[in-house]
């Protein structure tokens, strides 16, 4: 039986590009400056237009480089932290909204609720602000049984602190996290205001009570372009650009 050999895909000239870019970014550059116009940046690199935007376009996705209309192409500024289990003194969070219904079938899962009828579950969804600037989404589901006390004729954003300040005092023994990429659909790019099918990462962080059990389930969004994780012996950490 004869052999085959996976012949080797040469990178496209815009990713070479970039490799480029990258480097002269480093050496050349520094934060908030401005990249010289489009045309001036083809004829150094000797490329086309077309390819040099394929590489600021990437740049920009991975949060190299970010742009302003009637300024141009700018250097992003650095990551700073943002600690996920705790919040930062810099942090904000707007609700955007609060209900009651079914889980959805992944988030039940996680809950380990079983049975032909779904229960029902309190769902708080918020955004987290820091320096003004929206850096992640988080939707928190705690099932009705756990917070069977929160008043239901309360306005949205009273209902929504109600839910809140009780799931704060739920005798919570530990919490397990779980970090996955994925894309931004239109309202988590609406609330991340981003473009829908940016790169996001997702924390899906579970809260157990006694004897393991599950009490609450929040998953957040952050955007993958300003984010990165950490882990270390203090946990997981955000890193974000302010």
């Amino acid at each position: 039986m004869g052999t085959t050999a996976t012949a080797a895909v040469p990178e496209p000239k815009y990713w070479q590009l970039r490799t480029v870019l990258v480097r002269t970014i480093d050496e050349e550059f520094h934060t908030g400056e401005v990249l010289p116009n489009e045309r001036d940046l083809a004829a150094r690199f000797g490329v086309a237009r077309a390819t040099l935007r394929q590489a600021l376009d990437q740049l920009e996705l991975e949060g190299r480089l970010v742009r302003r209309r009637g300024i141009g192409t700018l250097i992003a500024a650095p990551r700073m932290g943002i600690p996920v289990a705790e919040a930062s003194s810099r942090d904000t969070w707007r609700i955007v909204d609060c209900g009651i219904g079914a889980a959805p079938a992944a988030v039940a899962a996680a809950l380990g609720i079983t049975g032909d009828e779904p229960a029902e579950v309190h769902t708080v969804r918020r955004v987290r602000m820091m320096a003004g600037q929206a850096v992640g989404t988080e939707t928190l589901f705690v099932p009705a049984a756990v917070m069977p006390h929160v008043p239901g004729f309360l306005a949205e954003s009273s209902r929504a602190r109600a839910v809140l300040k009780q799931f704060q005092a739920l005798p919570i023994e530990g919490e397990s996290r779980a970090v996955e990429l994925g894309v931004a659909e239109e309202e988590q790019a609406r609330l991340l205001e981003r473009p829908p099918g940016i790169p996001v990462l997702v924390l899906t962080t579970r809260y157990a009570g006694d004897a393991g059990k599950t009490l609450a389930v929040a998953i957040s969004t952050y955007r993958a372009d300003t984010c990165k994780l950490t882990f270390g012996d203090a946990g997981v950490e955000v890193r974000a650009a302010s």
